[in-house]
Protein backbone atom coordinates (compact mmCIF):
# COMPACT_ATOMS: atom_id res chain seq x y z
CA UNK A 1 0.00 0.00 0.00
CA UNK A 2 2.49 2.48 1.19
CA UNK A 3 4.69 1.69 -2.11
CA UNK A 4 1.75 2.46 -4.54
CA UNK A 5 1.80 5.78 -3.02
CA UNK A 6 4.91 6.63 -3.45
CA UNK A 7 4.64 5.40 -6.93
CA UNK A 8 1.15 7.66 -7.64
CA UNK A 9 3.25 10.78 -5.82
CA UNK A 10 6.26 9.96 -8.60
CA UNK A 11 3.79 10.18 -11.27
CA UNK A 12 1.92 13.15 -10.37
CA UNK A 13 4.96 15.06 -9.85
CA UNK A 14 5.95 13.84 -13.29
CA UNK A 15 3.00 15.35 -14.65
CA UNK A 16 3.44 18.42 -13.26
CA UNK A 17 7.13 18.52 -14.27
CA UNK A 18 6.36 18.00 -17.79
CA UNK A 19 3.25 20.25 -18.03
CA UNK A 20 5.32 23.14 -16.32
CA UNK A 21 8.27 22.88 -19.07
CA UNK A 22 5.80 22.90 -22.08
CA UNK A 23 5.03 26.51 -20.94
CA UNK A 24 8.47 28.31 -22.71
CA UNK A 25 7.10 31.42 -21.51
CA UNK A 26 7.11 30.47 -18.00
CA UNK A 27 10.73 28.58 -18.45
CA UNK A 28 12.81 31.19 -20.29
CA UNK A 29 11.34 33.49 -18.10
CA UNK A 30 13.11 31.91 -14.76
CA UNK A 31 16.47 31.57 -17.01
CA UNK A 32 19.32 33.57 -15.46
CA UNK A 33 22.48 33.97 -17.98
CA UNK A 34 25.90 32.49 -15.98
CA UNK A 35 27.56 35.43 -14.58
CA UNK A 36 30.34 36.62 -16.43
CA UNK A 37 32.71 39.10 -15.66
CA UNK A 38 32.07 42.78 -16.02
CA UNK A 39 34.75 44.59 -18.33
CA UNK A 40 36.92 47.00 -16.40
CA UNK A 41 39.17 48.97 -18.86
CA UNK A 42 37.41 51.68 -17.52
CA UNK A 43 36.59 53.09 -21.04
CA UNK A 44 34.73 55.95 -21.70
CA UNK A 45 33.50 57.18 -24.67
CA UNK A 46 33.35 60.61 -25.67
CA UNK A 47 29.54 62.79 -25.00
CA UNK A 48 26.65 62.41 -27.04
CA UNK A 49 26.90 65.94 -28.17
CA UNK A 50 30.79 65.34 -29.13
CA UNK A 51 30.32 61.92 -31.25
CA UNK A 52 31.38 61.31 -35.12
CA UNK A 53 30.12 58.05 -36.01
CA UNK A 54 30.69 55.99 -38.65
CA UNK A 55 29.07 53.26 -40.34
CA UNK A 56 31.31 49.61 -40.98
CA UNK A 57 29.70 47.41 -44.05
CA UNK A 58 32.30 44.61 -43.07
CA UNK A 59 31.61 43.20 -46.29
CA UNK A 60 32.63 45.68 -48.73
CA UNK A 61 35.22 47.24 -45.91
CA UNK A 62 38.30 44.94 -46.72
CA UNK A 63 38.90 41.91 -48.83
CA UNK A 64 39.20 39.69 -46.07
CA UNK A 65 35.31 40.87 -45.24
CA UNK A 66 35.74 40.42 -41.70
CA UNK A 67 36.59 41.64 -38.14
CA UNK A 68 40.19 41.99 -38.58
CA UNK A 69 39.80 43.82 -41.80
CA UNK A 70 38.16 46.72 -39.58
CA UNK A 71 41.15 46.07 -36.81
CA UNK A 72 43.67 46.46 -39.85
CA UNK A 73 42.23 49.93 -40.71
CA UNK A 74 41.28 51.21 -37.13
CA UNK A 75 44.35 53.91 -37.45
CA UNK A 76 42.60 55.27 -40.99
CA UNK A 77 39.47 55.70 -39.17
CA UNK A 78 41.26 57.09 -35.95
CA UNK A 79 42.98 59.74 -39.02
CA UNK A 80 39.63 60.76 -39.99
CA UNK A 81 38.55 61.95 -37.06
CA UNK A 82 36.00 59.13 -36.00
CA UNK A 83 35.88 58.70 -32.28
CA UNK A 84 32.66 56.31 -32.63
CA UNK A 85 31.76 52.56 -35.09
CA UNK A 86 28.62 51.60 -35.47
CA UNK A 87 29.57 47.74 -37.42
CA UNK A 88 26.44 46.32 -39.65
CA UNK A 89 25.31 43.06 -37.68
CA UNK A 90 27.60 40.34 -37.42
CA UNK A 91 25.65 37.41 -36.43
CA UNK A 92 24.91 34.38 -38.57
CA UNK A 93 22.28 35.29 -41.07
CA UNK A 94 19.22 32.60 -41.53
CA UNK A 95 18.93 30.72 -44.59
CA UNK A 96 15.12 29.65 -45.22
CA UNK A 97 13.38 32.73 -46.88
CA UNK A 98 16.71 34.74 -46.61
CA UNK A 99 18.00 37.22 -49.61
CA UNK A 100 21.25 37.23 -47.67
CA UNK A 101 20.30 40.45 -45.77
CA UNK A 102 22.58 40.53 -42.42
CA UNK A 103 19.53 41.80 -40.96
CA UNK A 104 18.13 38.48 -40.77
CA UNK A 105 19.30 37.02 -37.66
CA UNK A 106 19.58 33.47 -36.84
CA UNK A 107 21.63 33.59 -33.39
CA UNK A 108 21.70 36.45 -31.37
CA UNK A 109 24.86 35.64 -29.45
CA UNK A 110 26.86 33.95 -32.20
CA UNK A 111 29.35 35.67 -34.82
CA UNK A 112 29.09 35.07 -38.73
CA UNK A 113 31.81 32.20 -38.77
CA UNK A 114 33.36 34.28 -41.69
CA UNK A 115 33.45 37.23 -39.71
CA UNK A 116 35.61 35.72 -36.94
CA UNK A 117 35.33 34.99 -33.11
CA UNK A 118 33.99 36.56 -29.77
CA UNK A 119 37.93 36.93 -29.04
CA UNK A 120 38.33 39.06 -32.40
CA UNK A 121 35.54 41.20 -31.90
CA UNK A 122 37.06 41.54 -28.55
CA UNK A 123 40.33 42.80 -29.64
CA UNK A 124 38.87 45.17 -32.33
CA UNK A 125 37.13 46.87 -29.23
CA UNK A 126 40.54 46.69 -26.89
CA UNK A 127 42.43 47.91 -29.89
CA UNK A 128 39.81 51.14 -30.82
CA UNK A 129 39.39 51.66 -27.10
CA UNK A 130 43.43 52.47 -27.30
CA UNK A 131 42.39 54.63 -29.39
CA UNK A 132 40.00 56.22 -27.85
CA UNK A 133 37.55 54.81 -30.58
CA UNK A 134 34.16 53.46 -29.10
CA UNK A 135 32.54 50.59 -30.60
CA UNK A 136 29.00 49.75 -31.28
CA UNK A 137 26.70 46.72 -32.39
CA UNK A 138 23.49 46.97 -34.60
CA UNK A 139 20.96 45.75 -32.98
CA UNK A 140 17.64 43.73 -34.51
CA UNK A 141 14.89 43.57 -32.11
CA UNK A 142 12.04 43.50 -34.19
CA UNK A 143 12.76 40.31 -36.14
CA UNK A 144 14.53 36.88 -36.53
CA UNK A 145 15.56 34.95 -39.50
CA UNK A 146 12.53 32.06 -40.25
CA UNK A 147 15.28 29.80 -39.36
CA UNK A 148 16.32 31.37 -35.67
CA UNK A 149 16.19 28.67 -33.01
CA UNK A 150 13.78 30.79 -31.22
CA UNK A 151 10.97 29.29 -33.56
CA UNK A 152 11.17 26.08 -32.83
CA UNK A 153 11.96 26.58 -29.35
CA UNK A 154 9.56 29.48 -28.51
CA UNK A 155 7.07 29.66 -31.44
CA UNK A 156 4.81 31.83 -29.07
CA UNK A 157 7.40 34.50 -29.05
CA UNK A 158 5.82 35.15 -32.56
CA UNK A 159 3.33 37.03 -33.80
CA UNK A 160 0.62 34.99 -35.19
CA UNK A 161 -2.32 35.61 -37.90
CA UNK A 162 -5.79 34.44 -37.63
CA UNK A 163 -5.02 31.03 -38.78
CA UNK A 164 -2.18 30.29 -36.52
CA UNK A 165 0.80 31.28 -38.49
CA UNK A 166 3.85 33.15 -37.81
CA UNK A 167 3.63 36.21 -39.94
CA UNK A 168 6.64 38.45 -41.22
CA UNK A 169 6.50 42.23 -39.83
CA UNK A 170 2.94 44.04 -40.74
CA UNK A 171 2.78 46.38 -43.11
CA UNK A 172 6.43 45.28 -45.09
CA UNK A 173 7.52 43.52 -47.96
CA UNK A 174 10.27 41.79 -45.01
CA UNK A 175 9.02 38.15 -46.19
CA UNK A 176 12.82 37.07 -45.33
CA UNK A 177 11.99 37.69 -41.60
CA UNK A 178 9.41 36.80 -38.88
CA UNK A 179 7.98 39.26 -36.32
CA UNK A 180 8.03 39.05 -33.16
CA UNK A 181 5.45 39.49 -30.19
CA UNK A 182 6.34 42.19 -27.80
CA UNK A 183 3.39 41.04 -25.57
CA UNK A 184 5.31 38.35 -24.74
CA UNK A 185 7.13 38.80 -21.45
CA UNK A 186 9.27 35.89 -21.96
CA UNK A 187 11.04 37.17 -25.10
CA UNK A 188 11.53 40.49 -23.90
CA UNK A 189 13.98 39.08 -21.56
CA UNK A 190 15.57 37.36 -23.82
CA UNK A 191 16.17 39.82 -25.72
CA UNK A 192 17.52 42.25 -22.55
CA UNK A 193 19.84 38.51 -22.11
CA UNK A 194 21.21 38.15 -25.31
CA UNK A 195 21.72 42.67 -25.89
CA UNK A 196 23.83 42.30 -22.43
CA UNK A 197 25.99 39.51 -23.88
CA UNK A 198 27.99 41.46 -25.77
CA UNK A 199 28.66 44.70 -23.73
CA UNK A 200 29.97 41.83 -20.61
CA UNK A 201 31.68 39.18 -23.09
CA UNK A 202 32.58 41.68 -25.63
CA UNK A 203 33.10 44.97 -23.86
CA UNK A 204 31.20 46.87 -26.62
CA UNK A 205 29.96 50.30 -26.03
CA UNK A 206 26.18 49.91 -26.81
CA UNK A 207 24.08 49.71 -29.94
CA UNK A 208 22.59 51.07 -32.84
CA UNK A 209 18.96 49.89 -32.81
CA UNK A 210 17.31 48.65 -36.17
CA UNK A 211 13.60 49.81 -37.03
CA UNK A 212 13.32 50.89 -33.13
CA UNK A 213 9.82 52.65 -34.33
CA UNK A 214 8.51 48.99 -34.67
CA UNK A 215 9.21 47.90 -31.13
CA UNK A 216 6.92 49.08 -28.13
CA UNK A 217 8.20 52.31 -26.24
CA UNK A 218 7.94 50.30 -23.10
CA UNK A 219 10.12 47.34 -24.29
CA UNK A 220 13.26 50.24 -25.10
CA UNK A 221 12.87 51.21 -22.10
CA UNK A 222 12.86 48.23 -19.57
CA UNK A 223 15.89 47.27 -22.26
CA UNK A 224 17.94 50.53 -21.83
CA UNK A 225 17.45 50.63 -18.30
CA UNK A 226 19.17 47.07 -17.90
CA UNK A 227 21.71 47.56 -19.79
CA UNK A 228 22.44 50.80 -18.24
CA UNK A 229 22.69 48.96 -14.98
CA UNK A 230 25.69 47.02 -16.17
CA UNK A 231 28.47 48.33 -13.85
CA UNK A 232 30.92 50.07 -15.36
CA UNK A 233 29.87 50.95 -18.60
CA UNK A 234 28.85 54.05 -20.12
CA UNK A 235 26.50 53.37 -23.27
CA UNK A 236 25.56 54.35 -26.38
CA UNK A 237 22.19 54.39 -27.54
CA UNK A 238 20.91 54.82 -30.98
CA UNK A 239 17.52 54.41 -32.20
CA UNK A 240 17.16 53.92 -35.74
CA UNK A 241 13.69 55.53 -35.85
CA UNK A 242 12.19 59.28 -35.24
CA UNK A 243 9.69 58.52 -32.84
CA UNK A 244 9.85 61.59 -29.55
CA UNK A 245 9.29 58.30 -27.34
CA UNK A 246 12.76 56.93 -27.61
CA UNK A 247 14.40 59.79 -25.74
CA UNK A 248 12.55 59.32 -22.81
CA UNK A 249 13.22 55.67 -23.41
CA UNK A 250 16.68 55.73 -22.58
CA UNK A 251 17.80 56.63 -26.07
CA UNK A 252 20.93 59.23 -26.19
CA UNK A 253 20.08 60.14 -30.29
CA UNK A 254 17.60 59.10 -32.80
CA UNK A 255 17.76 59.00 -36.95
CA UNK A 256 17.01 62.43 -38.47
CA UNK A 257 14.64 61.03 -41.31
CA UNK A 258 13.62 63.82 -42.48
CA UNK A 259 16.37 65.88 -42.42
CA UNK A 260 17.59 63.40 -45.16
CA UNK A 261 14.99 63.67 -47.18
CA UNK A 262 15.46 67.60 -47.25
CA UNK A 263 19.11 67.37 -47.70
CA UNK A 264 18.34 65.24 -51.20
CA UNK A 265 16.21 67.52 -52.50
CA UNK A 266 18.00 70.57 -52.25
CA UNK A 267 20.72 68.84 -54.27
CA UNK A 268 18.56 66.59 -55.98
CA UNK A 269 16.58 67.18 -58.74
CA UNK A 270 13.62 69.04 -56.90
CA UNK A 271 15.92 71.76 -55.85
CA UNK A 272 14.26 72.98 -53.69
CA UNK A 273 15.37 76.37 -51.16
CA UNK A 274 18.36 75.43 -48.82
CA UNK A 275 16.82 77.60 -46.37
CA UNK A 276 14.36 74.74 -45.95
CA UNK A 277 16.75 72.87 -44.29
CA UNK A 278 16.65 75.54 -41.70
CA UNK A 279 12.67 74.81 -41.18
CA UNK A 280 13.03 70.74 -41.26
CA UNK A 281 16.10 71.27 -38.41
CA UNK A 282 13.84 73.55 -36.22
CA UNK A 283 10.96 70.69 -36.59
CA UNK A 284 13.29 67.67 -35.64
CA UNK A 285 14.96 69.43 -32.73
CA UNK A 286 11.88 70.76 -31.23
CA UNK A 287 11.02 67.48 -29.83
CA UNK A 288 14.52 66.76 -28.77
CA UNK A 289 14.99 66.96 -24.95
CA UNK A 290 18.07 68.41 -23.78
CA UNK A 291 20.97 66.72 -24.05
CA UNK A 292 19.86 64.58 -26.55
CA UNK A 293 20.76 64.30 -30.51
CA UNK A 294 19.72 63.51 -33.62
CA UNK A 295 21.95 61.89 -35.81
CA UNK A 296 22.65 63.44 -39.18
CA UNK A 297 23.99 62.21 -42.38
CA UNK A 298 23.81 62.00 -46.01
CA UNK A 299 23.45 58.52 -46.80
CA UNK A 300 23.81 55.10 -44.96
CA UNK A 301 23.86 51.03 -45.86
CA UNK A 302 20.40 51.67 -47.25
CA UNK A 303 20.79 54.81 -49.25
CA UNK A 304 23.59 53.57 -50.62
CA UNK A 305 22.34 50.39 -51.95
CA UNK A 306 19.96 52.25 -54.14
CA UNK A 307 22.24 55.05 -55.24
CA UNK A 308 25.46 56.43 -53.44
CA UNK A 309 26.06 60.33 -52.91
CA UNK A 310 27.74 60.55 -55.93
CA UNK A 311 24.87 60.41 -57.81
CA UNK A 312 22.52 61.40 -55.32
CA UNK A 313 24.06 64.63 -54.65
CA UNK A 314 25.21 65.22 -58.18
CA UNK A 315 28.74 64.93 -58.07
CA UNK A 316 31.82 64.23 -55.59
CA UNK A 317 32.07 68.07 -55.11
CA UNK A 318 28.33 68.31 -54.58
CA UNK A 319 28.53 65.21 -52.01
CA UNK A 320 31.23 66.70 -49.90
CA UNK A 321 29.06 69.92 -50.00
CA UNK A 322 26.31 68.48 -48.57
CA UNK A 323 28.02 66.88 -46.15
CA UNK A 324 29.71 70.02 -44.96
CA UNK A 325 26.18 71.78 -44.06
CA UNK A 326 25.39 67.82 -42.40
CA UNK A 327 27.97 68.06 -40.10
CA UNK A 328 27.98 71.30 -39.03
CA UNK A 329 24.34 72.63 -39.09
CA UNK A 330 23.10 70.38 -35.84
CA UNK A 331 23.25 66.96 -34.13
CA UNK A 332 25.93 64.18 -34.39
CA UNK A 333 27.61 63.31 -37.78
CA UNK A 334 27.30 60.20 -39.57
CA UNK A 335 29.69 58.64 -42.35
CA UNK A 336 29.07 55.65 -43.99
CA UNK A 337 32.49 53.61 -45.11
CA UNK A 338 33.97 54.55 -48.28
CA UNK A 339 31.84 57.79 -48.15
CA UNK A 340 35.24 59.55 -47.61
CA UNK A 341 36.52 58.42 -51.07
CA UNK A 342 33.36 59.05 -53.11
CA UNK A 343 32.61 55.54 -53.81
CA UNK A 344 30.34 55.99 -56.85
CA UNK A 345 28.85 52.19 -57.16
CA UNK A 346 26.19 50.37 -55.68
CA UNK A 347 28.08 46.82 -56.29
CA UNK A 348 30.61 48.07 -53.79
CA UNK A 349 28.39 47.60 -50.99
CA UNK A 350 26.80 43.99 -51.78
CA UNK A 351 29.84 41.78 -50.98
CA UNK A 352 30.58 41.58 -54.15
CA UNK A 353 32.90 44.52 -54.39
CA UNK A 354 35.66 46.17 -52.09
CA UNK A 355 36.02 49.90 -51.47
CA UNK A 356 39.25 51.04 -53.12
CA UNK A 357 40.75 53.10 -50.46
CA UNK A 358 43.31 55.16 -52.77
CA UNK A 359 40.60 56.49 -54.82
CA UNK A 360 39.94 60.38 -54.55
CA UNK A 361 42.54 60.97 -52.11
CA UNK A 362 41.30 64.93 -52.13
CA UNK A 363 38.36 64.10 -51.11
CA UNK A 364 39.41 62.23 -48.16
CA UNK A 365 42.16 65.25 -47.30
CA UNK A 366 38.85 67.60 -47.69
CA UNK A 367 36.65 65.19 -44.78
CA UNK A 368 40.17 64.96 -42.46
CA UNK A 369 40.68 68.69 -42.27
CA UNK A 370 36.45 69.28 -41.68
CA UNK A 371 36.64 66.76 -38.74
CA UNK A 372 39.76 68.09 -37.47
CA UNK A 373 38.54 71.54 -37.13
CA UNK A 374 34.68 70.25 -36.06
CA UNK A 375 36.75 68.27 -33.08
CA UNK A 376 38.87 71.01 -32.21
CA UNK A 377 35.94 73.31 -31.85
CA UNK A 378 33.59 73.40 -29.28
CA UNK A 379 31.63 76.36 -31.01
CA UNK A 380 31.35 73.95 -34.44
CA UNK A 381 29.40 71.41 -32.54
CA UNK A 382 27.28 72.76 -29.91
CA UNK A 383 27.05 76.43 -30.27
CA UNK A 384 24.18 78.68 -30.89
CA UNK A 385 22.52 78.34 -34.23
CA UNK A 386 21.38 81.27 -35.99
CA UNK A 387 20.60 80.60 -39.94
CA UNK A 388 20.30 83.31 -42.54
CA UNK A 389 17.49 82.15 -45.42
CA UNK A 390 18.71 81.90 -49.27
CA UNK A 391 17.35 79.67 -52.15
CA UNK A 392 20.87 78.10 -53.44
CA UNK A 393 23.41 78.79 -50.35
CA UNK A 394 23.14 77.88 -46.91
CA UNK A 395 24.34 80.21 -44.39
CA UNK A 396 24.40 79.86 -40.76
CA UNK A 397 26.44 80.90 -37.74
CA UNK A 398 27.29 78.61 -34.44
CA UNK A 399 28.22 80.64 -31.63
CA UNK A 400 29.34 80.58 -27.95
CA UNK A 401 30.97 83.53 -25.84
CA UNK A 402 34.42 82.31 -26.95
CA UNK A 403 34.02 81.86 -30.69
CA UNK A 404 32.07 82.21 -33.70
CA UNK A 405 31.81 79.61 -36.38
CA UNK A 406 30.75 80.50 -39.75
CA UNK A 407 29.45 77.84 -42.51
CA UNK A 408 28.49 78.69 -46.55
CA UNK A 409 28.18 76.45 -49.13
CA UNK A 410 26.49 76.63 -52.38
CA UNK A 411 24.53 73.82 -52.55
CA UNK A 412 23.88 74.12 -56.38
CA UNK A 413 25.86 72.69 -59.39
CA UNK A 414 26.25 76.42 -60.58
CA UNK A 415 28.11 79.59 -60.03
CA UNK A 416 25.67 81.40 -57.43
CA UNK A 417 26.11 85.07 -55.57
CA UNK A 418 25.76 85.85 -52.29
CA UNK A 419 25.16 89.02 -50.71
CA UNK A 420 26.98 89.03 -47.01
CA UNK A 421 24.65 89.41 -44.53
CA UNK A 422 25.47 93.27 -42.39
CA UNK A 423 25.81 90.91 -39.49
CA UNK A 424 28.40 88.67 -40.92
CA UNK A 425 30.95 91.56 -43.06
CA UNK A 426 34.18 92.14 -41.66
CA UNK A 427 37.27 89.83 -40.97
CA UNK A 428 37.39 86.71 -40.41
CA UNK A 429 39.94 83.73 -40.42
CA UNK A 430 39.64 80.64 -43.09
CA UNK A 431 39.03 77.62 -40.20
CA UNK A 432 40.35 74.80 -42.52
CA UNK A 433 43.53 76.57 -43.57
CA UNK A 434 44.20 79.83 -41.27
CA UNK A 435 44.01 82.00 -43.87
CA UNK A 436 42.49 85.79 -43.47
CA UNK A 437 39.10 86.49 -44.74
CA UNK A 438 37.38 89.78 -45.04
CA UNK A 439 33.61 89.18 -45.67
CA UNK A 440 31.46 92.01 -47.57
CA UNK A 441 29.36 93.56 -50.47
CA UNK A 442 28.78 90.30 -52.69
CA UNK A 443 30.78 87.31 -52.74
CA UNK A 444 31.30 84.67 -55.70
CA UNK A 445 31.02 80.66 -55.20
CA UNK A 446 31.36 78.18 -57.60
CA UNK A 447 29.77 75.39 -58.10
CA UNK A 448 29.15 73.18 -54.76
CA UNK A 449 32.07 75.43 -53.34
CA UNK A 450 31.85 76.06 -49.19
CA UNK A 451 33.86 78.72 -47.07
CA UNK A 452 34.27 77.75 -43.36
CA UNK A 453 35.77 80.65 -40.91
CA UNK A 454 35.93 82.02 -37.49
CA UNK A 455 36.53 84.66 -35.29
Amino acid sequence: MFENCKRIITIIILIFLLQSCSKSDDVAATITPSPTPTPTDNFVPVATADVVMYEINPLSFSSSKNIQGIINRLDNIKALGVNTIWIMPIYPVGVANSFGSPYCVKDYTSIKTSYGTLQDLKNLVTQAHAKNIAVILDWVANHTSWDNQWIYSNPSWYTHNSSGQIISPAGTNWNDVADLDYTNSAMRLAMIDAMKYWVTNANVDGFRCDAADFVPYDFWLQANTALNAIPNKHLILLAEGSRADHFTAGFQMNFAWDYLGGVKNVFGTSQTPVSNLFTTNTSEYAVVPSGKQKLRFTTNHDESNNATPISVYGSKSGALAASVITTFLQGVPLLYCGQEVGVSSTSTYNGTNTIDWTANSDMLSAYQNLFTFYNASTTARTGSLTTYPDTNVAVFLKSTASEQVLVIVNSRATAQNLTVPSALQGNWTNALTGDSVSLSGTLSFSAFQYLIVKK
